[in-house]
């Protein structure tokens, strides 16, 4: 049985994207009724979900038009790579924002950016320009950077003993963009006759609105005039910290890999002569893989342990290595990428709940926009290598410089973990 018809027994239970969105929206809208501390979860959760349906239909078209449009096929991921940049570049310059007139007017205009973005992206690919979507792209990062706040708006609302939980729980709102996103590309593809690819990128106009309209109902209590012309610490303090030394360099290696191995994903199974339907089947439940095990992350860490929950998350991702080195099949591309997902789950959310045990209320713009920055210039950094190692030396060239960086960020939690055992009596 050949690798695609395989993945076609398995993909039929999500021709269903329809359903799927309308009842996504209906539990969305429902939970605003809540009172306000539950309510800000289920918001942020949301708006979680619509950014990675928005993220899911980009790792599934962008590389596939890049290499349509561009001048040199090896330049095929740099519109993947532009919309990290944008992110990079527009991360701190948020987080400093949203430090001044609060997260939802942050969050707010993220999502307009997307608008922008979307638009001419979509113009790009309708006039076949390569440069243009990587202008496009570009601006779309800026909803990226913004998104990547969400996480850190529910943690530092949260009561202490509930961080680790509102952290997944946010998380596990972008589980729905493992299944619409992907479907979202399947049913829009060819939505304009003649011009592949153009209706994904329109889609991620209408994503984006109704994140501006669910952000409506978020209500996070401003920092305090004190707060804001409070700096805290020098950042050269507190990245002297051990663990936020350990938190960035999870966060970082997480991403990074993650990042190398996904974005050329879609290449490699076309290159094998795998349908479109199957990359994005793939990428479906990457991205699922990535939240579904956020429902249940913080009570892992609660009941286990931050350090071995993240040591879980490196040995999933060296299972993911092995599986693809192994075999070409789609199912292969599938369980890895699966795994994968988890593995990166695992590591990110513990890095996040480490990097908040290391900076107080005013210092946290800065801290946070650092820490996000450094993910999203090792994200541009993967992306590029993702693009020359596929054209020079192949997909499973990446899979083997993957092993050492997961080596370094297990030892780095094994110290962690070590550091932070209670002394025994003597």
């Amino acid at each position: 049985m050949t690798g695609h018809k395989a993945c076609g027994k398995l993909a039929h239970p999500h021709r269903t994207a329809s359903p799927t969105i309308a009842a996504y929206l209906l539990v969305i809208f429902t939970a605003l009724l809540m009172e306000s501390s539950k309510r800000n979860v289920t918001v942020l959760s949301g708006c979680q979900g619509l950014l990675l349906i928005n993220n899911s239909i980009l790792i599934t078209v962008n590389a596939l038009a890049g290499y349509a449009l561009a001048p040199n096929k090896a330049m095929a991921t740099l519109p993947v790579t532009m919309y990290f940049i944008g992110s990079a570049l527009s991360t701190i310059p948020i987080s400093l924002l949203m430090k001044q007139v609060g997260r939802r007017a942050g969050f707010t205009l993220g999502a307009l950016c997307a608008v922008v973005g979307s638009l001419v992206c979509a113009a790009a690919v309708y006039t076949k320009n390569f440069w243009m979507l990587c202008a496009g792209v570009l601006v779309l990062g800026v909803y990226f950077a913004a998104g990547q706040y969400y996480r850190f708006a529910a943690a530092d609302t949260a009561p202490l003993d509930f961080k680790s939980k509102a952290i997944s729980l946010v998380l596990a709102g972008g589980i729905v963009g493992g299944f619409i996103g992907p479907e979202t590309s399947k049913l829009t593809i060819d939505l304009v006759a003649g011009h592949t690819y153009v209706g994904p990128y329109f889609s991620l106009m209408v994503y984006a609105l109704l994140a501006v309209l669910l952000l409506r109902w978020l209500h996070i209590p401003p920092l305090s005039e004190s707060e804001r012309k409070e700096s805290g610490r020098p950042l050269a303090v507190i990245a002297r910290q051990p663990t936020f030394i350990i938190a960035l360099l999870c966060a970082m290696i997480c991403y990074g890999v993650m990042n190398l191995l996904m974005a050329s994903a879609p290449l490699a199974m076309i290159a094998r002569q795998h349908l479109f339907s199957d990359a994005a089947f793939v990428i479906q439940w990457h991205i699922v893989g990535m939240f579904a095990p956020s429902f249940v992350t913080g009570s892992l860490i609660r009941w286990f342990g931050l350090p071995q929950v993240m040591l879980a998350g490196v040995a999933l991702n060296l299972v993911c290595v092995a599986i693809a080195i192994s075999g070409a099949e789609v199912m292969n591309f599938w369980l890895a990428m699966l795994l994968l997902g988890v593995g990166w789950n695992f590591i990110f959310v513990g890095a996040t709940a480490l990097l908040t045990e290391t900076y107080t209320p005013a210092e946290r713009a800065k801290v946070q926009g650092v820490n996000d920055a450094a993910i999203l210039i090792t994200l541009v950094a993967s992306s590029l290598a993702s693009g020359a190692l596929f054209s020079f030396q192949g997909s499973q060239a990446m899979n083997y410089y993957a092993v050492p960086v997961l080596a370094l960020a297990g030892a780095a939690i094994l110290w962690l973990a070590a550091r932070r055992r209670p002394p025994q009596p003597a």
